[in-house]
């Protein structure tokens, strides 16, 4: 591809503009991006993406949650759509690359396509979900989750963020959910791909181009709650104390050293801690920390909560503790028919790729479920995200887009 006076190509630059363009509808005060779900930034860029789709010979149609799609329809009877695309919506002052470059990557593959080769035979869709983060409502997925059965329309009038907004208000000024649009829920879907920043330091340290995600990792959730006695700091002996902060030390402590038996595999982390009174001069009575632990195998996610449990009552001694596990998600493989023609095509391209397992949750975790379903990654600088200065140099990304432009090459045409 022809590179201009910076040494970059075409599609190089176009990729960086486009990430650029998006990155304006939610750009905040402290030079992130805060895109959240049915908000103004969100719909002027759903609708921004519409106008764009639309101008590159897309057939653009939303469903009824927002979910817009780009549609390259194929000429073979088979009526199988193979989806691309991710999220747009973001953490509260976040960066530009994650969600974004999957939505922009799926554009710029689908628009490649048809120039060089017109219609597929077997259609193409993009996809720009209209959720994935979980930021402005407490639910994570509700895009993908619409379109896979993980959630329905119906849910959304028991959902309520800390603002005292309904999901389903929220959804209806924006005339979602109203039966406007295309139900979200898709059976005709053969195969979703992801294109996504990966959010950690795997592929810099590895020096490697492209990431093939073989599974996204399971999770548990819990919350551990430890009751003692307050009493006073300068008159109670250390030896009678029942010193909830105290046993809440040494069950985190336990609980994060499990990680070593698993060969650092397990990810164990202590993330959010209250304790009462929380006063300087009083000895803490009771206390809550919650535990989420990780990994690609579900067995050891239940051996992992067997021996949490296991040492609770080892070091308890006479304070009441109880553990809550509100999260239990099992791993989701990915296809490994899709992840052995990415690494080929790779290989083809002279783009070095290697195999990991993706420790965030991602879209493709839900399609997963049901679809042969494949998650690529490129890299993310110094493995920062969720921030604004999450980066990926636009010669990395472009390498991403090369694979995904020819793996929907052979998928469709």
């Amino acid at each position: 591809m022809v590179a201009d006076m910076t040494g970059k190509s075409k599609l190089c630059q176009q990729i960086e503009e486009n990430i650029s363009w998006l990155s304006q509808f939610g750009l905040d005060e402290k030079e992130g991006v805060t895109r959240l779900l049915y908000t103004e930034q969100w719909n002027a860029a759903q609708k921004a993406l519409d106008e764009k789709m639309k101008g590159l010979h897309l057939k653009t149609y939303y469903d009824d949650v927002g979910n817009l799609f780009g549609r390259l329809q194929g000429t073979g009877s088979e009526q199988q759509v193979i989806l691309t695309g991710s999220h747009i919506d973001t953490v509260i002052n976040g960066g530009k690359y994650d969600g974004a470059f999957g939505v922009v990557a799926g554009i710029i593959a689908l628009q490649y396509l048809y120039a060089h080769y017109g219609s597929p035979t077997k259609t193409l869709e993009v996809v720009s979900l209209c959720e994935e983060e979980g930021s402005r409502f407490p639910l994570t997925y509700w895009g993908s989750g619409n379109m896979n059965g993980l959630h329905s329309k119906s849910d959304a009038k028991h959902v309520i963020n800390k603002e005292g907004v309904k999901l389903a208000d929220a959804m209806k000024q924006l005339n979602f959910g109203k039966g406007l649009h295309s139900e979200p829920y898709r059976t005709d879907i053969a195969s979703f791909i992801e294109l996504h920043i990966e959010q950690g330091k795997q592929l810099e340290m590895s020096r490697c181009d492209i990431g093939i995600v073989s599974s996204i990792v399971g999770q548990k959730r819990f919350t551990v709650s430890v009751k003692g006695e307050s009493n006073h700091a300068g008159t109670t002996p250390m030896n009678i104390r029942k010193d909830a902060f105290y046993v809440s030390c040494k069950l985190a402590k336990a609980f994060i050293e499990l990680s070593e038996k698993y060969h650092n595999a397990l990810y164990v982390t202590v993330g959010k801690i209250t304790l009462s009174p929380n006063a300087p001069n009083v000895i803490p009575g009771y206390v809550e920390f919650t535990v989420d632990i990780r990994h690609h195998e579900y067995e050891v996610l239940q051996e992992a909560e067997r021996e949490m449990k296991e040492i609770i009552k080892r070091t308890a001694g006479d304070l009441e503790v109880n553990i809550d596990c509100w999260m239990d998600e099992k791993p989701v493989a990915m296809s490994e028919e899709l992840s052995e023609l990415s690494k080929i095509i790779s290989s083809e391209k002279n783009i070095s790729s290697r195999e990991l397992v993706s420790g965030a949750g991602h879209d493709s975790q839900v399609f997963g479920r049901r679809v042969p379903t494949c998650l690529l990654f490129v890299p993310s600088q110094d493995g920062i995200s969720h921030s604004p200065k999450e980066f990926t140099k636009g010669e990395q990304l472009e390498k991403g887009v090369k694979v995904l432009i020819e793996l929907l090459y052979k998928l469709a045409y």
